[in-house]
């Protein structure tokens, strides 16, 4: 390979992988383990991306912990629930194996890194069953950690700072900027390169191109420099891409919390024990158990913050405390409707009889209004009363570069770029229209895992 394209030769290793989320150091620790070299490149000053803003909840199918509760579960049926909240726009071939490797993951962080979950899986919206595994600090902390502890047994160089600029002719040959250095270097993979550069959430230009809603005045769960210049990179060498268009909104946030102090506890709890009403009516106006998608272009359609209701019985049963959002003013608390009610300006009468009739549909188990799959442990709702103003912001892009089973990433003529892989919220297809919450830390382990391996492989065989 012709070493002479770029100035300021840098470093050299078989594998190296751009971006240190979940998906990127997942791929390093198989690139290695594999017997392959490996180097990480970090565009920010710190490690973990998107990954380490993650609520911990994580997608698993078929486990242990299930069955301790008698949950019947299987990857046929997370891939169906994939299929059905993707609305059958999923690569089914890729969906499937998301599903299928599910189980292994959760053995792969717990045997191999220590993860520690919590034991009973809880529901979110769009799944048929509670397969969401909460990671112990309810964050994304909690495998990130982890994977940087391994990377760091395993001898693994990170290099932060560096921002990948393009590639070269081969795509082993790779130009960064050095932000520290205020320089170009040039980075070269013997064996191949595994793009792990995250979504395009916090790129509003970018964004904007594929849906004209999404205006900077559309808040944004990411870190705000999630940007596209990694995919579209890859894009400029020939990367066949797909889905751009479809970026998911999350219909838990709130207009009156900022960027970084996002109300996701409250979210662990309104969906599944609590209501969601129309902010002029009183009424529900959707399943609160729905999937993401549908959850939030309801809430658009309406074309203001619709109200989040929940109480302290399932703040318990949740067991999440809304201390530190009552103290930002983000949650309220009521000790009476009537209270909650002129808040919010809701109807009075009408919020009562939502409430009651929902309290009813919990008694029996059975929601005839919104066909909500009412929790085991659900009780009615009485007071006190919290709530919080809902408003949708970009959470999740489904589009990026398209790959294969083997996270090969795929040009426009439906063949594999020789030594470029991918994995994580930079490919696209795996999710059709719509992901399913808790599904991405799923997707990101299992096609990082994949990548790293099939990258270190072509140390020991032709390229491919």
């Amino acid at each position: 390979m012709d070493k002479s394209t770029f100035s300021n030769w840098d470093t050299e290793a078989d594998v190296v992988v751009v971006g240190s989320g979940v998906a990127g150091l997942a791929a390093a620790v198989e690139a290695k383990n594999a017997g392959a070299s490996v180097v990480v490149l970090e565009k920010r000053s710190s490690c973990g991306g998107n990954s380490i803003m993650s609520d911990g909840g994580v997608a698993l199918a078929g486990t242990d912990f299930q069955k301790q509760y008698g949950i019947l579960d299987s990857w046929e049926l997370m891939y169906e629930d994939m299929l059905r909240a993707g609305l059958n726009m999923n690569d089914a071939s890729l969906a499937k194996i998301v599903a299928q490797q599910s189980n292994s993951v959760l053995e792969w962080l717990t045997e191999y890194l220590a993860v520690k979950f919590r034991d009973k899986p809880i529901i979110f919206g769009g799944h048929s069953v509670p397969r969401i595994h909460l990671l112990h600090n309810f964050s994304g902390t909690a495998i990130v950690k982890p994977l940087l502890s391994k990377v760091k047994e395993l001898g693994i160089d990170i290099k932060t700072n560096i921002c990948l600029t393009k590639f070269g002719k081969d795509v082993r040959e790779i130009e960064v900027y050095d932000k520290k250095e205020n320089q170009a270097r040039a980075v070269y993979a013997n064996t191949g390169v595994v793009l792990a550069t995250g979504g395009f959430g916090g790129d509003v230009a970018f964004r904007i191109l594929h849906d004209a809603r999404l205006t900077s005045t559309v808040g944004n769960t990411n870190r705000l420099d999630t940007t596209a210049e990694g995919m579209l990179e890859a894009i400029k060498i020939g990367a066949s891409s797909v889905h751009l268009e479809y970026i998911q909104l999350s219909p838990w946030s709130s207009p009156d919390e900022k960027r970084d102090k996002i109300a996701t506890e409250f979210f662990y709890t309104v969906f599944p024990y609590g209501i969601v009403v129309h902010p002029l009516t009183g009424k529900r106006f959707f399943n609160e158990l729905a999937d993401r998608k549908i959850r939030a272009d309801s809430i658009l359609d309406i074309g203001q913050p619709s109200i989040g209701i929940a109480d302290l019985e399932g703040m318990n049963i949740s067991g999440h405390s809304m201390d530190r959002y009552l103290s930002r003013n983000i949650v309220k608390k009521f000790e009476y409707l009537e209270e909650l009610a002129a808040a919010y300006s809701l109807p009075y009468q009408a919020l009562k009889e939502t409430i009651d009739r929902y309290n009813k549909y919990v008694e029996n188990k059975k929601d005839e209004s919104w066909q909500k799959p009412i929790p085991l442990d659900a009780k009615p709702l009485h007071a006190p009363y919290y709530a919080m103003r809902l408003w949708p912001k970009v959470h999740y892009t489904m589009g990026g570069v398209t790959i294969n089973a083997k996270a090969q990433v795929i040009d426009n003529n439906g063949q594999p770029i020789k030594g470029l892989y991918a994995a994580g919220e930079v490919t696209g297809g795996i999710h059709g229209a719509s992901r399913l919450g808790g599904s991405s830390l799923t997707e990101c382990l299992v096609f990082g895992r994949i990548a790293g391996k099939n990258a270190a492989l072509q140390k020991f065989t032709s390229i491919s």
